[in-house]
């Protein structure tokens, strides 16, 4: 890896092209390496895992609005349109819509793919654009299976890439900023194009994608679905300017008037980027993770020790009065944004949206430690947010900062980055038990970490409800058959609900 160090350059210093961050993305994603075999596998793994927590979201009512929007919308000429989730192959609409409605329903359950690091992100949002473009233009431009993993490839690269150095939500700014870039920038590498529209198309994505954090704060609306299917949209649309010529803000990121120097630490700010050089192969991808249960990532740990101490101290299970109060001492993040540091009532109240209950470590350690179990339905469902004893365990329970903590959050060296923490369980008679973890179960250095057929249950389990066992089984081959896919195959790199199942929900009207 190369560092890029990004500075703010005034207008009169003139910074030549090939010194900006955008270019530099640019070039990593026209770089032309191949994908080593074990990137491969885990980009198989995680379109399996988006199409399992797809499935698992297609009756609900923002995943319908979203769908029914991009069915609104003919296919565009010049391709042979993309397919959305749910509906027959043959139902296509144009690519921008296919990844809106494809990426608010990946997106809708807080289920999918996460990396931490400077920045929150959740990588798997980059699949759904660049899989809708693959198959609009598939046909046309002879585009296999192993253009699609190269892309996709890519898109993780970047975004892994920017998250590390620079902090959005430092400033209020939502994470999708990270993602636009990146997504176009994988749609880059997919249809091989050059380094100057690449440039120009990441230069639009950061331009249009970049909004305040409101949409995670104080009650979470259906918008933190949308946020990143909207940036996927972006990105799609940015491309297309680019290959019609059409240019972008320069410089983006370092302009005195750019991203860093209004949006983020202002005109002083620097920032190292780390990048793959010229040839490198691009791994990043490696260093994500997927969830096992339906909440927010730093959710993860705490719901598995949850779930430990369940088991252990039946006697609390059965008596939860007993606990005076319990203490999480976790990371600045964890404290901050999920965490009762956050200062948002909401956090507390069992009537809250289930998005702001994914983002409530205290209701989710309470429902994990009493249910011994997770699901990501039935944690959330009002009558169980609202059973008084869970009400009552729940407001004794606040978070910390702990440095240590933090620390671990932060490292870049994976065999300590962590993000649990240490929990405080004091009871009535003054007796405390203490417990601690560092990475959920399914984390490559957890307990129980995920593999090929633990992404293939994940897909089965979540699809079971909504498909026939022959859709399930027909996915499943093509998913893993990815990487040898050909151009007349895309298409089918979807699932189709069972009959019954889209029709059972209402749709909703709009302009379109």
């Amino acid at each position: 890896m190369q560092l890029h160090h990004v500075r703010v350059h005034r207008s009169d210093e003139n910074l030549a092209r090939d010194g900006q961050l955008a270019w530099k993305i640019a070039e990593v994603a026209a770089d032309p390496v191949e994908v080593v075999d074990d990137v491969t596998e885990m980009v198989v793994n995680r379109v399996i895992d988006n199409a399992a927590v797809a499935a698992a979201s297609l009756t609900r009512r923002p995943v319908v609005a979203a769908r029914s929007q991009a069915l609104s919308h003919p296919v565009s000429v010049g391709g042979d349109g993309a397919t959305v989730f749910g509906v027959d192959v043959a139902r296509r609409t144009s690519p921008e819509w296919a990844a809106w409605a494809n990426g608010v329903a990946v997106r809708e359950l807080d289920f999918h793919d996460t990396f931490l690091a400077a920045d929150y992100s959740h990588p798997g949002d980059n699949i759904p654009p660049i899989v809708a473009v693959a198959q609009h233009l598939g046909a046309a431009r002879g585009l296999t299976g192993r253009d699609l993993v190269r892309g996709i490839a890519t898109g993780y690269e970047i975004q892994v890439d920017l998250v590390k150095a620079i902090s959005l939500h430092k400033h209020k700014i939502d994470h999708v900023a990270h993602l636009g870039p990146s997504a176009a920038a994988g749609i880059g590498t997919l249809l091989g194009l050059d380094a100057e529209t690449i440039f120009q198309a990441v230069g639009q994505a950061l331009h249009t994608t970049t909004a305040t954090r409101q949409s995670r704060k104080g009650e979470i609306s259906t918008w933190k679905a949308h946020a990143p299917a909207f940036a996927g949209k972006m990105a799609v649309e940015a491309v297309d300017r680019a290959m019609r010529g059409e240019t972008s803000p320069t410089p983006i990121y370092e302009g005195e008037d750019g991203v860093i120097a209004w949006l983020l630490d202002g005109p002083d700010a620097a920032y190292d980027v780390p990048l793959p050089e010229r040839g490198e192969a691009k791994r990043a991808i490696l260093d994500t993770y997927t969830k096992e249960h339906s909440a927010e990532y730093q959710a993860q740990a705490w719901i598995d020790l949850a779930r430990k101490l369940h088991h252990e101290h039946p006697e609390l299970v059965a008596d939860p009065s007993k606990v005076a109060n319990v203490v999480i001492h976790t990371s600045h993040h964890t404290h901050f944004v999920i965490g009762s540091g956050a200062n948002d009532p909401q956090k507390y109240d069992p009537t809250a949206s289930r998005e702001t209950l994914d983002h409530s470590i205290p209701y989710i350690f309470t429902v994990a430690f009493l249910d011994g179990t997770w699901h990501h339905v039935g944690s959330y469902a009002p009558e169980r947010a609202g059973r008084p004893e869970t009400v009552a365990l729940w407001r004794t329970v606040t978070t910390v900062e702990d440095e240590e903590w933090t620390r671990r959050y932060h490292s870049l060296d994976i065999a300590e980055k962590a993000f649990g923490g240490r929990v405080v369980i004091t009871l009535t008679d003054g007796t405390t038990i203490v417990d601690e973890i560092a990475v959920a179960d399914a984390h490559p250095l957890g307990a129980r970490p995920f593999g090929r057929e633990q992404y293939v249950q994940k897909f089965r389990t979540l699809a079971a409800d909504v498909l026939e066992t022959a859709e399930i089984e027909r996915f499943l081959d093509v998913a893993q058959r990815l990487p040898e896919l050909g151009p007349d195959e895309l298409q089918h790199l979807t699932i189709v609900a069972a009959p019954g199942v889209l029709t059972s929900v209402p749709t909703p009207h709009g302009i379109f």
